[in-house]
C-alpha cells in the first residue's frame, strides 16, 4: 500500500511548478486583462451574461491549465 507522503521528486517538483507559476503569472494576468478590454463575442445575446471570475482568478486559471505541458515529456 502506497503512503500519502510526499517523495523528494514530488516535493521538488511541486516547487518547481510554484516557481513556474510565479514566473509567468504576470503574462496570463496581463492576458486576462487584454481579454477583459476586448469586446465580448456573446454581446450579441444580452440576456446571457457568463459568469466570470475575477481578473486575477482567470490569469490563476490560465496559468494552472498551461503549466502542466513543461512537465510532460
Amino acid at each position: 500500500m502506497r503512503t500519502m507522503v510526499p517523495t523528494p521528486r514530488q516535493h521538488q517538483e511541486e516547487i518547481q511548478f510554484r516557481l513556474i507559476l510565479a514566473a509567468t503569472y504576470p503574462f496570463f494576468l496581463a492576458a486576462a486583462a487584454a481579454g477583459r478590454l476586448r469586446p465580448s463575442r456573446d454581446a450579441s445575446r444580452p440576456g446571457l451574461a457568463p459568469v466570470r471570475r475575477t481578473i486575477f482568478g482567470e490569469a490563476r486559471a490560465m496559468a494552472v491549465q498551461a503549466i502542466p505541458f513543461a512537465f510532460m515529456g
